[in-house]
């Protein structure tokens, strides 16, 4: 079973500066767990079928005109508030008549108002809820960005991913989370992760222990969060098993329901794993892009029908 997220609605109020014309005592009890918005003009009207009563209502300039043709204005708006929404939002710095708040103080639901425009405060209101209320997962492994790509490093305990992380912050990229990663589903085709909160920034090194990158490195070592480009699995080399060298197997794993391309790099003394992956994020930009190399390299040779056939790796590498 899906498990539901919620946002306070104290957190709300201060991400966006909201003035604060009524809150009821119980306020830091109120949470908001829609994403959804309503601007309820049907509702305003009498149509209250199908109307979710957990979104945010917003009352904007159309909503405040609407309400203006009825003589039984504040009946519509009664009506409307005793739904109990977790908050009402009066967008453009519209008045807020005394009667509204004492209906607001009846019922218990907050008064908000922000001096921005309806559109560009709902837009912005649910690109901040999309992150907030996503399903999540916690992943073991290492996110950093490099060269603008996230990438999520996982591999067995002991294998290197910190150390990794630690030469790629060093050559200049940032680091993410270590350790634990959380991880977003912010739309049908992104993940975005995030550190826990209590181990931000934080790495674990053994032999040196738990160092703080962000002040070693400074500021511009580290990053709030990034979307997850590719996923680096890290393993020690095994003799038995044959890597792919050509690179034309696309290989994916699934997060949270989305398929992400991964890449197996295998581990072994004398390989310098920080140059390796920086050469990885680049070439999955290029491929997002349009361009693989192994595909031109075998259209060169004159072999691009048999690009499905295994042996083909082989062929080329053995000429």
């Amino acid at each position: 079973m899906a498990q539901n997220f919620s946002v306070s609605l104290k957190r709300v109020i201060k991400e966006f500066s909201l003035e604060e014309v009524f809150v009821p005592e119980n306020i830091n009890e109120i949470s908001v767990s829609s994403a959804d918005l309503n601007r309820p003009g049907l509702q305003l009207s009498g149509f209250y079928d199908y109307f979710d009563h957990e979104r945010i209502q917003i009352i904007g300039k159309n909503e405040d005109s609407f309400l203006e043709t009825f003589i039984d204005r504040q009946t519509r708006i009664e009506r409307l508030l005793s739904h109990k929404p977790p908050a009402v939002v009066i967008t453009r710095g519209l008045d807020v008549e005394g009667h509204t708040i004492d209906l607001a103080k009846k019922y218990s639901v907050p008064i908000l108002r922000t001096s921005e425009g309806t559109s560009s405060f709902m837009a912005a209101l649910i690109a901040f809820l999309n992150i907030e209320l996503a399903p999540r997962i916690t992943r073991h492994g290492v996110l950093v960005e490099v060269y603008g790509e996230g990438m999520l490093i996982i591999g067995e305990s002991g294998v290197g991913k910190s150390e990794t992380a630690i030469e790629l912050i060093k050559r200049g990229h940032r680091l993410i989370a270590d350790d634990a990663v959380e991880i977003r589903r912010v739309s049908n085709k992104t993940l975005v992760g995030t550190p826990p909160e209590n181990i931000r920034h934080f790495i674990e090194l053994r032999g040196i222990g738990i160092i703080n990158a962000r002040r070693i490195f400074g500021m511009g070592a580290v990053k709030p969060s990034e979307k997850i480009d590719m996923v680096i699995n890290l393993e020690v080399w095994n003799q038995e098993k044959v890597y792919d060298r050509m690179g034309l197997e696309s290989e994916e794993t699934e997060i949270l329901g989305i398929k992400v391309p991964q890449v197996t790099v295998p581990v072994r003394p004398g390989r310098n794993l920080a140059i390796i992956l920086e050469v990885a994020a680049m070439n999955n930009r290029q491929k997002k892009m349009g361009f693989n190399a192994a595909k031109e390299l075998l259209k060169k040779l004159g072999m691009d029908d048999g690009m499905d056939d295994t042996p083909v790796q082989d062929d080329i590498f053995n000429y």
